[in-house]
């Protein structure tokens, strides 16, 4: 084996363990495994595309309830007893309340739903005030099956609304010189099945008389 064989080896070798301590010795300069952050920068970054790929096509099908106004549409009270309805008597009043929901389509995925509240106060036969207030909403509903449509209308969006109805009503009876009238929860989904079945018992009347 001549000289140079022996030094081209051993500059083989010399090599080598230059990439070992490379590999096990980080410097200051170029710390070890500096190409892992990049992988997983791209791996984050591959990620990242395929949930923008799929994340479209989810909130697109996921079904979207919202109030984009709200407004009183409609507001009167009487107060005709006062001011002698408003002294001298100490038995609260005899509260009646009714409560009706409609709505229609104003464009593609937009409807307006109305909280129509009518509510008088009464001391024997004497009417202390009476209150009618129809508080309106325009209502964005995007990806909800047709059948569903009006159920959400009818029940999900008036839940949405109740809240601020509730506090004009306070507010007017309260200006009215009478304690505020705050209303109990009420059961849009028991009012909205009653609702369905007087009309379907309504649309039954002709065919019996037929």
């Amino acid at each position: 084996m001549s000289d140079k064989d022996t030094k081209e080896k051993g500059k083989k070798k010399k090599t080598k363990a230059k990439g070992d301590v490379a590999a096990t010795e980080p410097t200051l300069d170029k710390p070890a495994k500096e190409d892992a952050p990049a992988k997983q920068a791209d791996a984050a970054t591959e990620a990242s595309d395929d949930a923008v790929g799929v994340a479209p096509a989810a909130q697109a099908s996921a079904p979207q309830i919202g109030i984009q106004s709200q407004y009183v549409k409609d507001l009167s009270f009487e107060n005709p007893g006062a001011p002698g309805s408003l002294v001298g008597s100490t038995e609260p009043p005899d509260i009646q309340v009714n409560v009706e929901v409609q709505a229609r389509a104003l464009q593609t995925d937009s409807y307006e739903v109305a909280l129509h509240i009518t509510a008088s106060g009464k001391n024997g036969d004497t009417t202390l005030f009476m209150l009618d207030l129809t508080y309106g909403a325009v209502c964005r509903v995007v990806g909800v099956p047709k059948d569903s449509i009006q159920p959400v209308l009818l029940v999900e969006c008036p839940r949405l609304l109740f809240p601020f109805a509730r506090r004009v009503l306070s507010d007017a009876t309260r200006d009215g010189g009478f304690p505020p009238l705050m209303l109990n929860p009420i059961d849009f989904l028991s009012l909205y099945r009653q609702q369905q079945q007087s009309q379907s018992a309504a649309a039954d009347k002709p065919a019996a008389n037929a």
